[in-house]
């Protein structure tokens, strides 16, 4: 990355940025203009809110409805979530294994984005994200880290509470 790109991006973005996130990494500018700082601010707040949701049920339903490992496992609904979240336009997300052995090889990071997130989530940062664009829009793609929360959580996927188990990648538009 080139000083100039990380000054100019540092400027744009640097009214956007709050405590939220606490470190950002820069993709290759897209190759339309930048986004508004608001526009991409709300987004960001956006996949904060998201995140909370989708991990919140993750471990509500677990925490409710799997009693044992036998029991499907709450991770194949939000599955289904994000399935009928992209089929209506709203937004994409998924789950990316970051321990090199994922439960459904479906979960292995496929993008090139969806690798570099598995290293960063890896390498200990809680968050990861680039601008990009689809379709000549602006997009925000996010990944966030999910950590095994509780017994049931460790017990399914043979680690401790605590370990990192996968991230949820998003893919919100900057609007």
């Amino acid at each position: 990355m080139s000083k100039e790109f990380i000054l100019k991006s540092t400027m744009i973005l640097g009214a956007a940025l709050c405590c939220l996130i606490p470190r950002i990494i820069a993709a290759d500018p897209p190759k339309g203009k930048s986004p508004d700082p608001a526009s991409l601010q709300r987004a960001r707040d956006q996949v904060t809110m998201l995140d909370d949701l989708y991990k919140t049920a993750v471990v509500g339903i677990n925490d409710t409805y799997v009693e044992q490992q036998s029991g499907v496992p709450a991770a194949v609904v939000a599955g289904k979530v994000f399935h009928a979240m992209r089929a209506k336009g709203y937004h994409n997300a998924r789950l990316v294994d970051v321990t090199g052995k994922p439960k459904n090889d479906d979960n292995a990071a496929k993008t090139e984005f969806e690798k570099k997130a598995v290293n960063e989530i890896k390498s200990g940062k809680p968050r990861y994200e680039e601008i990009a664009e689809v379709d000549g829009k602006p997009v925000l793609r996010t990944a966030t880290l999910v950590p095994a929360v509780n017994k049931l959580c460790a017990s399914c996927h043979r680690a401790k509470v605590g370990d990192k188990l996968g991230t949820i990648v998003y893919e919100i538009f900057i609007k």
